[in-house]
């Protein structure tokens, strides 16, 4: 049966693992390729991307992420093209296009701005090889940028697409407790006991707002995984409902 997923890509998963400020071209190509797998099986997906910050450092030639919020938004402002330009080449070789749509949670928040941005992802979710692609608008929001890396954003925009399935991709195989990898959670109380305040050194995300995500996607009636970015497969394994990372069942 075919499913309404969306996958939000953390600046983790997206930039090299070497220094976090560059783009990692392997990366997108084979994310490119799995998200192409679930198109030609019939599903739509919508992109939630974190990584224009990274994209613009290396772009501006910066040795380091900038920490005034100017600076910031500035390499956003530079970075967002050159993460684009990387969506774009990489869906191409599988026949895919890449669709930009840059939001803030204002546009979430007004009712005629949400009801625009879900007839536009309705009408591009009309043409099955079109991939959504949706960064905050960094450039003149800062919500993503102090707090998030795009994961309320992400729960946001699976509620606004109705989505099955939401699967946030990121530098942990799932969340652990014990030193060990939880499979399926269905207490986030219980869960959130789990949880450091550490973030990857180039994100500004963390677990505990991606629970804060996962809690406001579950509530919704939407089923949400935590997988491992750097892993192979990880799309369609939690499609199919696979053992991979963390699955939260929905609430509804």
């Amino acid at each position: 049966m075919s499913k309404h997923i969306v996958v939000k890509f953390g600046s983790g998963v997206l930039t090299t693992d070497a220094s976090g400020l560059k783009l990692d071209a392997a990366q997108f190509a084979r994310l490119a390729g799995e998200i192409a797998a679930l198109v030609d099986a019939g599903h739509s997906v919508v992109v939630i991307s974190s990584a224009a910050v990274a994209a613009g450092v290396a772009a501006l030639g910066l040795s380091a992420r900038p920490e005034a919020l100017p600076a910031k938004q500035a390499c956003a402002a530079v970075g967002q093209a050159q993460l684009m330009r990387t969506y774009e080449e990489a869906f191409a070789r599988h026949g895919l296009t890449a669709a930009q749509l840059l939001l803030t949670h204002g546009d979430i928040d007004s009712l005629q701005r949400r009801q625009n941005a879900e007839n536009t992802l309705g009408e591009l979710r009309a043409f099955p090889r079109v991939v959504p692609v949706i960064n905050e608008n960094d450039s003149v929001a800062v919500e993503e940028l102090r707090f998030g890396d795009n994961d309320r954003l992400g729960a946001e925009v699976a509620q606004l697409c109705r989505a099955d399935l939401f699967l946030i991709l990121t530098s942990s195989d799932g969340l652990r407790g014990d030193g060990h990898r939880l499979p399926v959670v269905t207490e986030l109380a219980e869960a959130r006991c789990h949880v450091t305040g550490e973030t990857g050194r180039h994100g500004t995300g963390g677990m505990a707002s991606k629970l804060d995500a996962v809690e406001a996607a579950t509530a919704a009636g939407i089923e949400t995984w935590i997988l491992d970015g750097r892993r192979p497969g990880q799309l369609a394994a939690a499609t199919s409902g696979t053992d991979v990372g963390t699955r939260f069942p929905a609430k509804l």
